[in-house]
């Protein structure tokens, strides 16, 4: 066995570095010698120095390496070596040019300084106090960082897990881990249960442990929430839980009941089988259901005009003339307490809310309108005139910092003032922003719901719309009739063929809807980057392949899914360019004019408008933006997002965002494009459905291109899957009827 060594060596050069686990190869030099040392280390920059505890190891490629175990760093002594610490880009704030006139002015006393006596930094031409105080913070962060990722180490946990862990709990992270590792799966955000259990059994943690079964169920039931259900059936529950545990479902069960009796989750029969919510989830769900059948049951405020009239006059000012079925929604949503309104494209929909607000704003109603998302508010706002808002600003949301967690203004202590509420896009709504909306409205309430009930369901849990309008307990109308205007376009006609199961028309000459025939997966993606590039924008003039154009796909993996996509789309829609900054993230890599997208809810992001720099907070899993400017100094990435928010992202929360050149169907929903481009490939069957294919085709608003297999379209036409949800919300509202 080779005998354990201290060394202490500053890094020269980096051949390998792995930046998921932090493990690297570098070349080291003291006093003594220059040697190749590997190890997982916490950073890992040039001028960087170390004390290592390992030992030497032929390697049988590249000889000789000091494999290091452990390793502490050490901050440079000497006034050379401390410009090289400060110029590698180790202190946010702190560049090369900085760096030497910084040193120059405090020589050997520079680190000293930055961590005690920030403040004198001023005394340097071009710091101010501002700033002085963030390069302090930033030097006392990189070591508390430090001293984190080691400790950390010993765990398995790799560098990047580390700095959010560190940067989520600060030093704390250590006592946290250290106390029960399964809490980074209950309340951190990337750190999955196999993982934490690695860590739990290197720390000694017993198979039958209760926090190990407790984390198991929890993560068990939270994949079922991810999967869209509110719930999992306790016999089904429990054998999976067991499964990923390596314990008998009889074992889980017995940790199940003590749960259920510390109301960590509920456990009840639900249509003949016993279920079990995570509380969160069960208390919507009840809530929901109450305050539906409150809001339709109650005494409405009385329209004092006959609606009739008030429909004649609207038909008049708006130079509109609406079908028996568009009168009949329009009148069923002003008697009714709650009423939903649902159709295909071209049923005239945006049709309908601008004349319900029409005949309110005659009757003197008060009205607000908002849609899940900020695309599709502003999508309401273009086509109606009148002013939306997401559901989230309507609610006034804010982020608590005493509960570390986001919540409403708009409560029932403090309700929302309105007379009606118009939500549009209603198949995107979760049972969480249900219970948000619920809770603001009092009875008396007019609450109408317009959408597309064939679309994809929310990405969030549940399955709100279907489960209204199946439930029988709620009005609703059926729009079926395509307008005249809307016969004229193929994007329109052949949605409403899709959802019948009926094959498309395309490439009809000066149509809207195209299909590319290729065979391979390569010649699809290569037939998509040349229609992005050439084709499209020599086709439509003006075309903006960056702003017009969206690639949608079912999948995120594969040579055809969002991941790949992007990279492929990048390289040919911006590539590199000395005059547009980088910044590396992982395996990704983001550029100035990047379109990305927000792909988490962060409540506590400040965001500026350009027009008027007012501020506000929270950017939401879905926004699409683009990269505006990268500072290397600062380590900061700026985006704007669609409605003029510019949002400043620290390097490490780039987590948070992914490329937006092509997204997943399911991360489109709530958004329209003017034109959208779609590979037609073998996918997974749970994906390759009828109502995927109509979803995405629906979001196409001047051209839908797809490419691919008309055999593979063919099959997903008929593949009229809709997986079934576990939610308790039509069976609650049905039993009550």
């Amino acid at each position: 066995m080779a005998a354990t060594e201290v060394k202490i060596a500053t890094i020269q050069d980096i051949i390998f570095r792995n930046k998921e686990n932090g493990y690297t190869i570098a070349v080291m030099e003291n006093e003594e010698e220059l040697f190749t040392v590997t190890g997982c280390f916490p950073f890992a920059d040039r001028g960087r120095r170390f004390e290592l505890v390992g030992s030497w190891k032929i390697h049988p490629t590249y000889g000789e390496q000091f494999d290091a175990a452990e390793m502490k760093e050490l901050m440079p002594t000497s006034a050379s070596g401390i410009e090289e610490f400060l110029a590698s880009g180790a202190v946010k704030g702190i560049g090369k040019k900085t760096a030497a006139i910084i040193v120059r002015q405090f020589g050997t006393d520079t680190l000293s300084i930055i961590e005690n006596q920030p403040e004198r930094l001023v005394e340097i031409d071009g710091i101010g106090e501002k700033k002085a105080f963030m390069i302090g913070e930033a030097f006392k962060s990189k070591k508390e960082l430090s001293e984190v990722s080691l400790f950390l180490q010993q765990f398995g946990i790799p560098s990047n897990y580390a700095i959010r862990l560190y940067n989520e709990y600060g030093v704390d992270a250590m006592e946290i881990v250290s106390h029960n590792p399964y809490q980074l799966v209950n309340e951190f955000f990337g750190i999955g249960f196999k993982r934490a259990d690695a860590i739990a059994q290197k720390m000694g943690v017993a198979k039958d442990d209760e926090e190990r079964i407790k984390s198991g169920i929890r993560f068990t039931l939270n994949y079922y929430i991810s999967e869209g259900h509110t719930f999992a059936p306790q016999k089904l529950l429990c054998e999976k839980a067991g499964e990923l545990l390596d314990l008998s479902s009889e074992n889980v069960y017995d940790i199940l009941v003590y749960m259920a009796f510390d109301g960590d989750v509920h456990i009840e029969t639900l249509e003949g089988q016993s279920v079990v919510f995570l509380m969160p989830y069960f208390m919507a769900e009840q809530n929901v259901c109450k305050k539906l059948l409150a809001l339709n049951q109650a005494p409405l405020k009385l329209i004092n005009t006959d609606i009739d009239s008030l429909i004649q006059m609207t038909e008049a000012s708006k130079g509109i003339e609406l079908s028996e079925n568009q009168k009949f929604a329009v009148k069923s949503s002003l008697v009714n307490g709650i009423s939903v309104i649902t159709g295909g494209p071209g049923t005239g929909k945006t049709t309908i809310i601008n004349a319900i607000m029409s005949v309110l704003e005659n009757s003197g109603l008060s009205t607000a309108i908002a849609a899940p998302t900020g695309r599709a508010a502003k999508r309401i706002t273009e086509t109606s005139g009148y002013m939306a808002s997401t559901i989230h600003r309507l609610l006034e949301y804010y982020y608590s910092e005493e509960e570390d967690t986001m919540r409403f203004g708009k409560t029932e202590e403090n309700p929302l003032e309105y007379d009606v509420i118009i939500i549009d896009e209603a198949s995107m709504i979760d049972i969480l922003l249900m219970n948000g909306l619920m809770n603001a409205l009092t009875p008396g309430t007019r609450l109408i719901f317009v959408g597309d009930a064939d679309q994809l369901p929310s990405v969030g849990a549940g399955n709100v719309l279907r489960d209204i309008i199946n439930s029988e307990v709620i009005y609703s109308v059926k729009l079926t009739e395509i307008f005249r205007q809307a016969k004229e376009s193929l994007i329109v006609v052949n949605a409403h063929k899709i959802n019948r199961g009926e094959e498309p028309d395309f490439n009809e000459k000066d149509k809207d809807f195209f299909f590319l025939q290729r065979n391979g997966e390569r010649e699809m993606l290569d037939s998509i980057k040349d229609l992005c590039v050439r084709r499209l924008p020599n086709y439509f003039t003006g075309c903006n392949p960056l702003k017009d154009m969206q690639v949608l796909t079912p999948v995120r993996k594969g040579l055809l899914g969002s991941i790949h996509l992007n990279k492929e789309l990048q390289m040919v829609l911006n590539p590199p360019d000395p005059e547009l900054a980088e910044q590396k993230f992982g395996d990704k890599i983001f550029r100035v004019n990047d379109k990305v997208m927000q792909i988490k809810n962060n409540y506590q992001m400040t965001w500026k408008k350009i027009e008027d720099f007012t501020e506000g907070q929270g950017i939401f899993n879905g926004d699409v933006g683009f990269i505006s400017h990268i500072d290397k100094e600062f380590n900061e990435v700026v985006v704007i997002f669609d409605d003029n928010k510019y949002v400043t992202y620290d390097v490490t929360q780039l987590d948070e965002l992914e490329l937006a050149y092509a997204v997943t169907v399911h991360k489109s929903q709530g958004s329209e494009f003017p034109i959208v481009i779609m590979p037609i490939s073998w996918f997974p069957p749970i994906l390759a459905t009828r109502n995927l294919l109509y979803t995405a085709v629906t979001r196409g608003k001047e051209a839908v291109v797809l490419v691919g297999s008309k055999n593979k379209m063919q099959g997903m036409i008929e593949n009229n899957r809709i997986t079934d949800r576990y939610t308790g919300l039509k069976a609650r509202l049905k039993s009550v009827l």
